[in-house]
């Protein structure tokens, strides 16, 4: 089952996201009336039976879609996490995961526009796979962590590179309003199967950019998972963004930057399409 968070008429819901458009979950006890808070009650089974079958009460085009986790409690994003961006990079191999971290309040939704930060002259795209966690925990060993996974959604960790790179320290360059997308939907690990097959690519107007496989991670989904966990509790509801593939803008010749006007669009297989408009900041 695919779940979404929207806005209509200036209210905010979540349900299921169908071809037809979204059969909206109403808010009950436990689940707060939110996706997070139906991850947090275990009711997503409950909530896909409910849906199955129903017809869409909203078309798209009634409603704006946000991140399928807009106010998730932490995001954690995985930095150089394949061997050919590394390589790319001219960075070293590592003994753990790079991790850094974004705030709920920079990311935007499927259609919605990315915004070039208004004081940053090299926005840059990457396209990346988003883990939900489900089950919350500490200590989570690496074999038991696909347990604590509700499902998947697709991102774009927009970089303002020329603020990344002002010291080693890459927030900065990660957390402008607006700078990174998340969505269209939240995908439960059913309708993927294996995530070592998806695949994930990112294209600007049109041109493939970017071109991966979850394969091909340094550090695994379950590895990630046991090394976040070991330093702080994971939550239902938190967002793990596993890393971006080679052929970031910034590594190119000449370098290839998100402008206004441009339209980004990242996939990953059975888990969809992400697109998002650019536009300058006022």
């Amino acid at each position: 089952m695919r779940f979404a968070t929207f806005a209509r008429a200036g209210r905010l819901g979540w349900g299921a996201l169908t071809e037809g458009g979204i059969v909206p979950v109403p808010g009950r006890g436990r689940t707060r009336g939110t996706l997070k808070g139906a991850i947090a009650g275990g009711l997503l089974t409950e909530a896909a039976e409910y849906a199955a079958g129903r017809p869409a009460e909203f078309a798209l085009s009634d409603v704006t879609l946000l991140p399928p986790i807009p106010d998730p409690a932490k995001i954690f994003c995985i930095g150089v996490n394949y061997a050919a961006h590394r390589e790319e990079t001219g960075r070293k191999e590592v003994g753990h995961p790079t991790v850094f971290t974004r705030f709920a309040d920079s990311q935007v939704g499927h259609g919605q526009a990315m915004v070039v930060p208004r004081n940053c002259e090299r926005f840059d795209y990457e396209g990346e796979l988003a883990v939900v966690i489900g089950l919350g925990g500490r200590h989570i060993g690496a074999k038991d962590a696909m347990a604590h996974v509700a499902g998947y959604s697709c991102y774009n960790d927009g970089s303002a590179r020329d603020w990344q790179r002002h010291t080693s320290q890459f927030t900065p360059g990660k957390n402008h309003p607006g700078s990174g997308a998340f969505g269209p939907a939240l995908v439960t690990p059913d309708e993927i199967g294996d995530y070592r097959e998806l695949p994930i690519e990112t294209r600007l107007n049109g041109e493939v950019v970017q071109q991966g496989k979850l394969d091909q991670l340094l550090f695994s989904i379950e590895e990630v998972i046991a090394y976040i966990s070991g330093f702080t509790p994971l939550q239902p509801g938190d967002v793990i963004v596993t890393g971006t593939p080679s052929g970031v803008g910034e590594r190119r010749d000449p370098p290839l930057y998100m402008k206004a006007g441009d339209v980004v669009e990242v996939s990953a297989g059975a888990v969809g399409t992400l697109v998002n408009p650019v536009v300058q900041a006022d």
